[in-house]
């Protein structure tokens, strides 16, 4: 929850990367509005367990705060608005275009707003960008470059509630950067909903990988730059050559993966194959050795047969992925994989499981082969009143630095051990 004192607004967020960069943006509207005793639910809606949380959510704070408004937005509420102006415990709905509107902000609890605000989130043609000072963290800050998406992924919801793809021009996108740069920050994550998609409806058609070469190049300062989730099938030759050639740009890579196996790939209409995966990650490991990667992982997409799953399991081990984020396929109306014969639950419950166990065991033989070797950490928050502080490395593993450092800083330091999820490290001295 990104909170202020004084009954300033508060905003719960849920899902993804991009959210915590719009509620960033959000919260400053609502303070520039001067809201008072108000709570703003970011919502997302990737499966129906996130949906539900959140209404859970909703109707918690409710019941412990009576006297407060209720507005709830985000994604889950462009794509079903009336299932939220329903709940007595909501006052106000937003849709995705008009939670970064600050007049969303200023005309609330005016009496004559009207309790659903969702315009067609299809019409939007541009994505604006909003500068930001800073987050609440202090440590690392999210630049959004891109938002919705073209493709149609038969068991994805997610464009309905974003709309179509549209880029923020790059001049926008690094007077961002250089603002958080001058504000202290030492890394900065890109997001978007389809990050790999950039460019196109831009003039001069730019890629991903040109912009990350403007951001490296025009903000010398920057020390470390960060991609969220990526397609590996839309990645041109530019930024090919970032990822391998640039140390400021980190060495860890989230794919959009989803399955392992050709016939459900085909399914769920992607646009790779596993050998094209394979490939992928073979030639990145070539030219940079160290690089690690993550995956989305769906379990028990519908039709999957336990050899199809078989070869989902086989992909982890054959590209050595170390973050898995394992989703058991959740049907999402009006999508039509939700029109597919399913996966009985139970068998996607369980398949989701041995992913995780596996993801788990390469997870831990990834941490463990980091004993011994020195890393760059940013620190991120004290654990222990001066004794040790958390942050993670250049390839994102969690680690704990014994030492009294602040947050913000990029501390070298040795590996000494790896313990309950996270390494153990001291300063290193040179």
């Amino acid at each position: 929850m990104t909170a202020s004192p004084d009954n300033k607004a508060k905003v719960v967020t849920f899902g993804c990367r991009l959210n915590t960069y719009e509620s960033e943006v959000m919260k400053n509207h609502a303070d520039q509005a001067g809201l008072k005793d108000v709570v703003i639910f970011n919502t997302c809606a990737v499966t129906a367990e996130a949906t539900r949380q959140a209404r859970q959510s909703i109707r918690r704070t409710r019941k412990e705060n009576p006297d407060i408004k209720i507005i709830v937005t985000g994604c889950a509420a462009q794509i079903t608005p009336e299932k939220f102006r329903d709940m007595d415990e909501v006052d106000q709905v937003l849709g995705n275009e008009e939670k970064l509107k600050v007049e969303s902000y200023q005309n609330f609890g005016l009496g004559n707003t009207e309790k659903l605000l969702v315009n067609d989130i299809m019409a939007v043609k541009e994505t604006a960008n909003h500068l930001i000072e800073g987050y609440a963290e202090r440590t690392r800050a999210f630049v959004q470059v891109q938002n919705g998406c073209d493709h149609r992924c038969t068991f994805c919801i997610i464009p309905y509630g974003r709309g179509n793809s549209r880029s923020v021009p790059a001049g926008e996108v690094i007077r961002q950067v250089k603002r958080l740069v001058g504000n202290g920050y030492q890394e900065v994550i890109i997001t978007g909903v389809d990050i790999t998609s950039y460019g196109p409806d831009l003039p001069g058609n730019p890629t991903l990988g040109t912009l990350c070469q403007q951001i490296l190049k025009l903000v010398p300062n920057l020390k470390r730059l960060r991609l969220s989730s990526i397609d590996s099938i839309e990645i041109d030759e530019a930024l090919f050559q970032v990822i391998t050639e640039d140390e400021r740009m980190m060495p860890h890579l989230h794919l959009s993966l989803q399955a392992g196996d050709n016939m459900v790939l085909k399914r769920m209409k992607r646009r790779h194959s596993r050998e094209d995966t394979i490939e992928f990650c073979r030639r990145v490991r070539l030219a940079r050795p160290d690089v690690v990667f993550g995956a989305d992982i769906i379990a028990g997409f519908p039709t999957e047969t336990e050899e199809m799953f078989q070869n989902s399991l086989k992909l982890v081990e054959e590209c050595d992925l170390t973050y898995l984020h394992v989703f058991p396929y959740s049907a999402r109306e009006g999508t039509p994989a939700a029109k597919m014969p399913p996966v009985p639950k139970v068998i996607r419950k369980e398949r989701a499981a041995r992913l995780r166990h596996l993801g788990q065991q390469q997870f831990d033989r990834y941490m463990a082969a980091q004993v011994g070797k020195v890393a760059s950490i940013l620190v991120e928050k004290e654990q222990e009143a001066g004794k040790s502080v958390i942050g993670h490395t250049e390839h994102f593993a969690p680690a704990k630095i014994l030492a009294d450092l602040a947050p913000g800083q990029v501390a070298k330091v040795r590996v000494t051990g790896y313990e309950n999820g996270i390494l153990i490290a001291e300063l290193e001295h040179s």
